[in-house]
């Protein structure tokens, strides 16, 4: 989940590789790190343990402010690399932070993903005399790199000699004190783009980052390197190769993404106003999907083409499986609820690290989806070329269109939140649910599995969700009051039923996440199997309580909590009768809706819940410990 960036051209390149780690630092903020070759080709490494700004803190004057780009002198280019780190073999400290360099200092590399078989190249390297001083996977591969240059003196074949005995995972990329006007860069398994731009002088430039959006503020023609693929640059230009040392023709596409501009627009904190965006984040959602109750439902939003295409497939499925982590897991199984009532096909939904190991069936009349907010989930990205092997067609539901799911996906629905900061998701849940919801309500019109009449009132309760959301988000004070009464509970359950029942674990998700309090989310009916033996005076209960045909369950099972002298915390789309609203210490009142889209709803409060209970706390809301927000290594 590193995030990693090379700079080759006429720019300083440690304020420039600073500024894209930045961007990319809800990858990882346990370490930051930059390596750069000076005018004479010697090869400086600045780390530091924490978040980039404690690397920033101790680079030297002269680094941290760019010097206008010149005009080329004798071939001469600047030349750099950077990491973000999270902490996947080795704790978070200077020692283990990127760059890496050898027994020799001659090399420095950076790295995203996993080295599988970096315990025997250790054991290996070390037999032959190299001295290892941290205690991460990366470093052994650039000690083989350094090995392997003792003997070959093309750094190209140095470079590929070393990818064919690695296992795993890897983006890298690469500078040597003995090429110091080449900048190496490969892939296999984590994503790796290639920007190609030039400076306001004219002179070429290439920026190599994990992510495009360190690169968008610089170039807009990008180049996604595929998997097995290695890239040279140098003055002479840019080279592809594979790993058979093929070469491989470059294909430069030109994104329509603006400039990144990442702005918390007054809010204290990016979850803050991430969470304020959802009204317009489902609008955007339904814009040229749904545009009228009398309408049909235009799913991908493509090409007509595109989505006959679509359409005549979702006529030959006989179930869907839906695959995601995390959040998206929890979104899938919303969708599961929604789809299997109104459209009468089974549904699944699959933990993506579950999947991939248990060689699951799946088959032609399948219809797949893979959900990630990035589009680079490893487990779910590597679901999805499990499916393709089984013959299934795939729906990639993502937040990237330029991600690795997206591009390799038979069929993508973006789902149009925006760009999100906070670790902790919040808008790409609720755009998430819309999209599966609008897949449920088209596949429900193509299949008729309900009246005209039935089809026009549902669509109808989603076009008004945005307005509804917004007045959720109009009365804050309560959530607040409570974020302070329950901030000190060290355990909190959340429950509730039926479609709501994804939302209790996503809202102990989002507690546990920013605020380390241990909670746990629950069925109502599964909490006396159980659960219930937790309960007493200090444990707060969050229960989801909807109008439709759970609630009278609902309420039987907050009254067994609350036997047990659990505080009660109710949250509802529907009065409580006098009588009952004792079993609650506190209740929550949200507008009603259909029970089928009062998740979108009912989240809402459960978001700010854990928000402001972390604010309380003092937590980093934004940066939790031990978290990423791009999942790219098992």
């Amino acid at each position: 989940m590193c995030g990693i960036v090379g700079y080759l051209g006429q720019k300083s390149p440690v304020p420039l590789i600073v500024d894209s780690l930045r961007t990319l630092e809800y990858r990882g903020y346990d370490s930051a790190g930059v390596a750069y070759l000076d005018d004479e080709s010697l090869l400086h490494v600045y780390k530091a343990s924490g978040k980039l700004l404690n690397l920033e803190g101790i680079l030297p004057n002269e680094l941290r402010l760019p010097t206008l780009p010149a005009e080329v002198v004798n071939g001469h280019r600047n030349i750099g690399i950077g990491h973000i780190r999270w902490a996947t073999h080795g704790a978070a400290t200077n020692v283990n932070a990127h760059p890496h360099t050898g027994s020799r200092q001659e090399i420095a590399l950076v790295h995203n993903g996993i080295i599988e078989n970096f315990y025997e190249l250790r054991q290996e390297l070390q037999a032959k005399g190299h001295q290892f001083v941290s205690e991460t996977d990366t470093e052994s591969v650039v000690q083989l790199l350094e090995h392997i240059a003792e003997t070959e003196t093309d750094f190209s074949k140095v470079i590929l000699k070393a990818l064919q005995k690695l296992q795993g995972a890897y983006a890298l990329t690469v500078i040597s004190k003995k090429f110091p006007n080449h900048l190496y860069a490969a892939r296999h398994q984590a994503p790796l783009v290639v920007g190609v731009g030039k400076d306001q002088h004219g002179n070429d430039e290439y920026i190599v980052a994990s992510d495009a959006v360190a690169i968008v503020n610089h170039t807009n023609r990008l180049i996604y390197l595929k998997d097995g693929e290695i890239v040279e640059i140098s003055p002479a230009g840019l080279r592809i190769m594979n790993l058979q040392g093929e070469q491989v023709e470059p294909v430069i596409e030109t994104i329509s993404t603006d400039p990144l501009t990442i702005d918390k627009k007054g809010y204290k904190h990016f979850m803050l106003k991430e969470i304020y965006e959802q009204p317009d984040v489902v609008r955007n959602s339904l814009t040229g999907r749904l545009q009228s109750v009398h309408q049909p439902i235009w799913i991908l939003g493509d090409t007509p083409e595109q989505e006959q295409r679509f359409d005549k497939h979702l006529s030959a499925i006989n179930r869907i499986v839906i695959i995601g982590c995390g959040t998206s897991y929890n979104a899938g199984l919303v969708g599961k609820y929604f789809i299997e009532e109104l459209v009468q096909l089974p549904v699944e939904v699959e933990a993506a690290g579950e999947f991939r190991y248990r060689n699951p069936f799946i088959s032609d009349r399948d219809l797949v989806i893979t959900m990630s907010q990035s589009g680079e989930t490893a487990d779910t990205l590597a679901a999805l070329r499990l499916s393709h092997q089984k013959g299934a067609k795939v729906l990639t539901l993502t937040n990237r269109e330029d991600s690795s799911m997206a591009r390799e996906a038979d069929f993508v629905m973006p789902v149009r939140a925006g760009v999100e900061v906070s670790v902790a998701a919040t808008k790409s849940f609720t755009a998430q649910i819309t999209a599966l919801y609008l897949l449920g309500l088209s596949l429900a019109e193509k299949r008729q599995t309900l009246s005209p009449e039935q089809l026009e009132s549902l669509k109808s309760e989603l076009l008004k969700m945005p307005a509804r959301i917004e007045s959720v988000l109009h009365n804050t004070e309560p959530l607040q009051v409570l974020a302070r009464k329950y901030g000190q509970a060290r355990d909190v359950l959340f429950i509730a039923r039926g479609v709501n029942f994804p939302v209790a674990l996503e809202g102990a998700l989002k507690l546990k996440e920013i605020s380390y309090i241990h909670a746990e989310g629950y069925s109502g009916s599964e909490l006396k199997h159980g659960p219930i033996a937790m309960l007493d005076s200090n444990v707060p209960v969050v229960s989801v309580l909807t109008k439709g045909p759970v609630f009278e369950k609902m309420i039987s099972n907050c009254q067994e909590a609350k036997a047990r002298e659990a505080r009660l915390i109710g949250i509802t789309n529907t009065p409580i009768p006098n009588e009952l609203r004792d079993t609650f210490e506190d209740i929550l009142e949200i507008p009603e809706s259909a029970e089928h889209f009062s998740p979108m709803l009912t989240t809402i409060p459960l978001q700010l819940l854990a928000y402001y209970m972390a604010e309380f706390l003092g937590k980093d809301v934004d940066q939790p410990r031990n978290l990423a927000k791009s999942v790219t290594v098992e």
